[in-house]
């Protein structure tokens, strides 16, 4: 199902009307990708912002031992690479890959913060907007830093847990994450992380089956 673009971040609260006037105006262009295929390589530099309608997007980072780390997955209806279109000017640091098949708007960084003559007030609209999801994203890599900063994996599984449960109201909640992707994301091997989970349930920490996790508050976490 793809978002109206009314629905996405960065055109948040402009009318449909007043959106298709700016897609000129910031030389918007759809780009389809199918699964796994990569959008931008490490390296690349990247004048546009993509703004994702369908499927899934993550960004990438393999170090110099070959260690895959994830360090951010594009919901439908978000944007990204505004850090790098918008502001640093500097090439990639990391992969951009489809996830699964998905659809990409990309709209011209520079038309973004340089309005036309006409200044019209859903431009400025959508530059707040852009201010708002960068310091969301700030908010997100604190969480991702918090996470993964605990030195044992049962630690770091049970921080990233807290922030579902109270993100859920409820200590049963759905990983949206594949094992890999939630080993990549908190800096350990997958095999030991999939070792701790199964510990912890021995140990009545939590109950899972497949990526339906409930944790058990009495237990002495």
């Amino acid at each position: 199902m793809e978002f109206g673009l009314s629905n996405t971040q960065l055109f948040s609260g402009i009318a449909d009307e007043d959106i298709q006037k700016m897609l000129v105006c910031l030389n918007a262009h759809d780009a389809f990708y199918k699964k796994d295929e990569t959008l931008f390589s490490e390296g690349f530099s990247i004048s546009k912002v993509g703004i994702l309608l369908s499927g899934c997007v993550v960004m990438e980072f393999v170090d110099a031992i070959g260690t895959n780390h994830i360090l951010r997955k594009v919901k439908v209806g978000g944007s990204f690479g505004e850090e790098y279109a918008c502001g640093a000017k500097s090439p990639l640091i990391q992969t951009i890959k489809a996830l699964e098949d998905s659809h990409v708007m990309f709209i011209d960084a520079g038309r973004l913060l340089s309005p036309c003559e006409k200044a019209c007030e859903c431009h400025n609209k959508m530059v707040k907007n852009l201010v708002f999801v960068s310091v969301s994203r700030s908010l997100q890599l604190l969480r991702k830093i918090v996470h993964s900063s605990p030195k044992t994996i049962r630690e770091r599984l049970i921080s990233y847990f807290s922030e579902l449960i109270k993100g859920n109201g409820s200590y049963t909640f759905d990983l949206h994450y594949s094992r890999q992707q939630l080993a990549d994301y908190l800096n350990v091997e997958r095999s030991a992380l999939c070792n701790e989970l199964s510990k912890m349930q021995k140990d009545g920490l939590i109950t899972y089956n497949m990526n339906r996790i409930t944790v058990h508050p009495k237990a002495d976490l």
